[in-house]
């Protein structure tokens, strides 16, 4: 523990970014992997292709909900122990540690038998028509049956981070997600399983997830340890996850309220295949987002514990280093989507008329990409430093107060095109919000003018 506290307390903060930035973007790469590997096999099912994975896109907003889940346990204690150990408060931050598994199986519970008795109404009012639920349906159970350990599996993953060892939160992921790959074509297409055997190894991979971790919080190599003591549910302490987690949480929740919205006028301008293509535009988009998720996760405890060790400073200068890596990836991930669209789209489904929407609507969908790397990176820095309230309105900002009137409106002007328009327009709008809100925040914290195209480097207290 004192050599982390040595090195987030004095050491380079691009080293420091690198650190723990690396490990988290493959970590998120490969979570995005989960989602983006089983809809590349559903795709290519020969003849029910189109309509499984218009199915899958169908489940998204509940699959999405049970991320909001996992993010406000496992961002909110992230960020909570990270400030402990920012303020050199182990105790507490085991504490954390504690009520995290007990949180996961009582919400994970709620979810998955709710889930299961409201599937079929719940997803009709998604956009399932008569063609596409039994395959969303047969996707959503099998996923539901697993979401305690999906919940518990990201929680303790991200703590990880927190705990100093980013390389094994990493490895975790890496490793889960290889079972997925592996796992995916053997129940598809070898045991005849079909959108269910998609469904069966994605579980299987979170179960290996959660399994490893909570290993990890019991060897040896952890700073931290999950003692018995600490299971019981503290009310101060759960107001304190939920203060941080309530923003990202917020935000997915945000996220599926949007793809129900998104389906429904989907389905009613373009059909099912319009609901199919949306669903491949989303996965690129995951692929193209998580490496900058990364790099704001792995910025998350260098900036909450100078926040908690009051070195502004250094906060400061890990905030504008992330926020410029998110913008440069997202302008090369948009070159290669404007240059090689075809390619791209053809990974999940080759069905010419799929192809066509897909294309069309990705090429305008993600225009604005690098703006979000501003409003990412703005959103994680109010998180890190324990202001879980200008999160959640920059969340509520870009996600409903823009974007759904934006999709009512230019829908019914446009069209299948309005649709896809209105997402970067609210991404603009968003990103100018966000970098005068951190702007504000900055200048008052170090004492001086903040300015996002001047970093300056600091590497001792000030």
């Amino acid at each position: 523990m004192k050599q982390q506290e040595l090195t987030l307390h004095d050491g380079d903060i691009k080293k420091l970014l690198v650190k723990y930035s690396i490990p988290a973007i493959i970590s998120m790469l490969v979570s995005a992997l989960y989602n983006v590997v089983d809809r590349i096999f559903i795709g290519n099912m020969e003849e029910v292709g189109a309509l499984a994975i218009t199915g899958v896109g169908i489940t998204m907003p509940i699959v999405t909900i049970v991320l909001a889940f996992s993010m406000l346990i496992g961002i909110g204690a992230t960020a909570n122990i990270s400030i402990k150990l920012g303020e050199k408060r182990r105790d507490s931050a085991e504490k954390i540690m504690g009520n995290i598994i007990t949180l996961s199986v009582f919400l994970g519970f709620i979810i998955t038998v709710l889930g299961i008795i409201y599937k079929n109404p719940i997803l009709k009012a998604f956009g399932a028509s008569e063609s596409t639920l039994k395959y969303a349906s047969e996707y959503i159970t099998v996923i539901l049956y697993g979401t305690i350990f999906n919940i518990m599996g990201y929680a303790l993953n991200s703590t990880i981070r927190a705990d100093g060892n980013p390389k094994i939160c990493s490895a975790i992921m890496v490793f889960s997600c290889f079972v997925n790959i592996i796992l995916d074509p053997i129940f598809i297409f070898t045991f005849g399983l079909g959108i269910k055997g998609a469904a069966y190894a994605t579980v299987l991979s979170q179960v290996m997830t959660a399994l490893l971790s909570y290993l990890y919080y019991i060897s040896k190599k952890s700073d931290l340890k999950i003692k018995k003591e600490n299971l019981s549910l503290d009310k101060d302490i759960v107001k304190l996850i939920l203060a941080i987690g309530i923003s990202p949480f917020t935000m997915q929740l945000a996220t599926s309220m949007v793809q129900v919205v998104n389906n429904n006028a989907l389905k009613t301008h373009g059909g099912d295949l319009a609901i199919g293509a949306m669903a491949t535009v989303n996965a690129v988009a995951l692929l193209c987002f998580m490496p900058v998720f990364g790099i704001s996760q792995g910025a998350q405890p260098v900036i909450g514990y100078n926040f908690g060790a009051k070195q502004y400073h250094r906060m400061e200068e890990a905030y504008k280093i992330a926020t410029w890596s998110g913008v440069i990836i997202f302008t090369v991930a948009l070159f290669f989507i404007e240059l090689f669209p075809g390619t791209i789209v053809g990974l999940f489904n080759k069905n010419p008329d799929i192809m066509g929407i897909s294309i069309h609507g990705m090429r305008i969908y993600l225009m604005a990409m690098p703006a979000i790397g501003l409003g990412m990176a703005g959103s994680n820095y109010f998180l890190a430093i324990g202001e879980g309230k200008a999160a959640m309105f920059l969340s509520l900002l870009r996600q409903v107060l823009l974007l759904i009137p934006l999709i009512m409106i230019f829908s019914s002007a446009y069209g299948l095109t309005g649709i896809w328009l209105a997402q970067p327009i609210c991404d603009i709008i968003a990103a100018i919000v966000t970098v005068l809100m951190v702007q504000k925040s900055l200048s008052k914290y170090t004492g001086s003018q903040f300015s996002l195209f001047k970093i300056r480097k600091v590497r001792v207290y000030e």
